[in-house]
């Protein structure tokens, strides 16, 4: 893992590493519910990649996770999506000033995950 929590605010886990293992650790510990998902996602990941012969399905598995954990270790970042992802959904407002905040959470992720 990358960083240790800094503070009250600060993450709850330290960015780990980009692999099932170190992912399926961070996810038991920040969101356990939905280590289900991870395990289900990885093992079609490693199915498909069987299948054709590429890593492609096992590299958007680890984005895919990497992201959900960069959000989910901040508490108040990850509220902050599922309230704009309900906004969305329920059409309440703009949706372009409220995309534009998703792409910018997103990229944030993106970018303390190291992708």
């Amino acid at each position: 893992m990358s960083e240790r929590p800094s503070g009250p605010h600060g993450p709850l886990i330290p960015m780990p590493e980009l692999t099932p293992d170190a992912l399926w650790a961070a996810v038991s510990e920040i969101a356990p519910s939905r280590v289900p998902a991870l395990t289900r996602h990885l093992f079609e990941a490693a199915t498909d990649a069987q299948k054709t012969g590429s890593l492609a399905p096992l590299r958007a598995f680890a984005h895919s996770w990497a992201i959900f954990v960069a959000v989910e270790r901040h508490p108040e970042r990850a509220a902050r999506l599922r309230e704009l992802e309900r906004i969305v959904d329920a059409g309440e407002a703009d949706p372009a000033a409220v995309l534009a905040e998703i792409q910018s959470i997103r990229e944030t992720a993106e970018t303390e995950a190291g992708l």
